[in-house]
């Protein structure tokens, strides 16, 4: 067909570059089974109601399933002169069943026909990435389990601050992607309600019924206003914000992999099947899968502020603009899968190279607060406390000792509480295992945790 749908209030044909600069068909066609299954519905709706013939219900249907099986086949030919997704199919299915496929679009519009399509399409999308992040993870608490032995310099500043667990620190990571899972899940549940009967933007005339409609559709109910129903796109924000999120999330795990992979710090090795050779270094072995990922989290950003600044300022209802909610949607939810994919897959087949960790714990003074903690324990107020331990690894910098080294002469120098039992602190072993607390990274706490973890 290449008389438009629309076409009987014009008397120009469309300017050919407008029809291009305007049509959304380019990017839309993975809609295309959710418009299908949409306006099934829709048109089963309209037949239990009365509003068409049940006969005209189901030949719509029929003609709707041959053109579903034309698409996945990729049989269907989309016509920019169309514009859409929806208009392309409805011209399909007149061209297929004749006059009759015009009944289809009683009662909607194609702007709460696209708020519905894309609803459906999130919903289905929402629903691959948390399982995507399930399996995140798992792999970050196998790596901890794997590695309950390994101990590690925990930093700040990126220098070396205390010694810690890999485990903790992998679990670490696990509390930021479980509470990421939860926001997904919570924005599942807000915007999973349907849209289709707003109409354009006030309703429809026609004696519709939306909850059965709705409830055909999996959806947890209607939407209350046809106006808000139509018009806005803060759902779609919502995903993308919870993107970016996410994606900070593995850009940090993604910079320590980064580092830790590194000749300097040795400290993992990345399987070969996520990391990339030099054309002219033959040593190298890089980091590319996490190097993408902490650079994709700046695209998935900029998709987050291009929904933002596409909704500024826009009036009620439906505005052309909105079109332009899709292409950084549909950006984002593509980016997010795959670096949740191979991420996961790369983290469960990382290698931890503990004894290399374990000598970096040792250096840096990393138990200096523990020699604190003692000394208050012996009743020296914190502040002295630690100014008796930073007068101690200044003695330490200047005799090329660590702490551990120090015999108790050299302690007693700087305060006469310290007694032969401050060896039972200093290790790295006691340090780790002195915080028991829940949430702490002692041995005890960890396994604590991941026995939680396992039954929750």
């Amino acid at each position: 067909m290449t008389q438009k749908l629309w076409g009987g209030r014009f008397t120009q044909p469309t300017d050919k570059f407008v029809e291009e600069f305007t049509a959304s068909i380019g990017f839309e066609l993975r809609l295309g089974y959710y418009d299908i299954h949409g306006s099934k519905a829709h048109a089963e709706m309209l037949g239990r109601q009365g509003i068409i013939a049940v006969a005209e219900a189901e030949q719509i249907i029929a003609g709707l399933d041959e053109i579903a099986k034309d698409i996945e086949a990729g049989d269907l030919e989309f016509s920019v002169a169309l514009e859409d997704i929806h208009m392309n199919i409805e011209a399909r299915l007149i061209e297929l069943i004749g006059a009759v496929g015009g009944k289809l679009h009683t009662g909607r519009s194609r702007n709460d026909q696209v708020a519905v399509d894309v609803r459906l399409y999130l919903r289905d999308e929402i629903d691959v990435i948390l399982d995507y992040l399930t399996k995140l993870e798992s792999s970050l608490i196998e790596q901890a389990e794997t590695n309950l032995d390994v101990i590690m310099p925990g930093y700040t500043h990126l220098q070396t601050a205390q010694p810690v667990l890999y485990s903790h620190h992998m679990l670490a990571y696990r509390e930021m992607i479980a509470r990421d899972c939860s926001r997904l899940r919570d924005l599942r549940a807000r915007f999973n309600q349907m849209p289709l009967g707003a109409g354009a933007l006030a309703g429809t005339t026609f004696p519709i019924d939306r909850e059965w409609v709705a409830e055909k559709l999996g959806f947890d109910g209607v939407t209350r206003n046809s106006l808000d129903s139509v018009s806005d796109r803060d759902f779609a924000i919502e995903f993308c914000s919870f993107a970016a999120i996410l994606m900070m999330h593995l850009s940090r795990l993604a910079e320590e992999l980064i580092l830790w992979s590194s000749a300097d710090f040795s400290f993992i090795e990345l399987s070969d099947a996520f990391c990339t050779g030099s054309s002219i270094m033959p040593q190298k072995k890089n980091p590319d899968v996490p190097e993408l990922v902490r650079g994709k989290t700046g695209r998935v950003y900029g998709n987050l502020i291009s929904l933002l600044t596409l909704m500024k300022s826009l009036p009620l209802a439906y505005n052309k603009d909105m079109q332009e909610d899709k292409e950084p949607l549909f950006d984002t939810i593509d980016t997010v899968k795959g670096s949740l994919k191979v991420f996961a897959d790369m983290i469960a087949e990382m290698k931890v190279k503990g004894d290399n960790m374990r000598i970096a714990a040792s250096r840096g003074f990393s138990t200096a607060t523990d020699v604190a903690d003692y000394c208050v324990r012996k009743g020296l107020p914190f502040r002295q406390a630690h100014e008796v331990v930073g007068q101690t690894v200044r003695y330490c910098l200047e005799t090329g000792k660590d702490i551990p080294e120090l015999n108790l002469a050299e302690f007693k120098e700087f305060s006469a509480l310290i007694e032969a039992d401050i060896y039972d602190f200093v290790t790295l072993e006691a340090s780790v295992n002195s915080r028991k607390a829940t949430g702490g990274t002692a041995r005890e706490a960890v396994e604590r945790e991941l026995s939680r973890l396992k039954s929750s």
